[in-house]
């Protein structure tokens, strides 16, 4: 049986190392934040407590029964975090975090205080220094508007529909408005940094404006 003393500790050291993760979650606008992650990894430190100390107490040999479940049940809170916009999926990165946080939570419950520090440090290293990474080299996408102002509008259309199937990007809202002798072609795409400079190039000439606007929203 663990002391009482013991149990504070795996509990304090648990919402400790979900409050590290929280501050960079809230730092970059993103859901799960320090509340919900210091929560989700002190509940399942205590899952994994009582797990243990109740199955000591009833003399019941299947101790990991309660931890066993805490990974369906934190399923269920990961994918409230899902959702799907007109740009497809976004939240995968905070389900991920929510349920990365659920075993740190049990690691630390568990008394594994080296494993819960060091998987905190990896994950933060994934949050932060390869979300860095990706954006540095443009290897991630994001919602961006493109709007083409221009006389000939026909042309202008045939053109970003030929550009736009030989990148294999699919064009969200794309919509032609007319303003006196202009025309305006807008669309929505989920590029790359070398797909939207790839873009913005093709359409680079006189006779041509071209605006690119992010419609990034707290996307992960």
């Amino acid at each position: 049986m663990l002391s009482f003393h013991q149990i504070i500790l795996r509990l304090l050291f648990a919402g400790t190392l979900g409050v590290v993760i929280g501050i960079e979650r809230d730092l970059r606008r993103r859901p799960a934040g320090i509340r919900t992650s210091m929560l989700v990894c002190m509940a399942t430190a205590m899952f994994t407590i009582l797990s243990g100390e109740l199955a000591h107490l009833w003399g019941d040999t299947g101790s990991t029964r309660i931890a066993s479940n805490i990974v369906q049940g934190i399923g269920f809170l990961g994918a409230g975090a899902i959702l799907r916009d007109a740009g497809g999926v976004v939240g995968m990165t905070t389900a991920a975090t929510i349920f990365v946080e659920a075993a740190i939570g049990m690691a630390a419950g568990a008394g594994l205080y080296a494993v819960a520090g060091t998987s905190t440090v990896m994950v933060l290293f994934a949050l932060v220094a390869v979300s860095w990474f990706a954006d540095r080299f443009g290897l991630k996408g994001h919602a961006m508007l493109f709007r083409l102002t221009s006389s000939r509008a026909d042309t202008v259309v045939g053109e970003v529909q030929k550009l736009m199937a030989t990148l294999k990007l699919t064009m969200l809202h794309f919509r032609v408005s007319m303003s006196g002798t202009n025309s305006t072609v807008e669309f929505e795409a989920e590029v790359s940094q070398h797909q939207q400079e790839q873009i913005v190039e093709t359409f680079k000439r006189e006779g041509v404006v071209t605006e690119v606007i992010s419609v990034e929203s707290g996307r992960s």
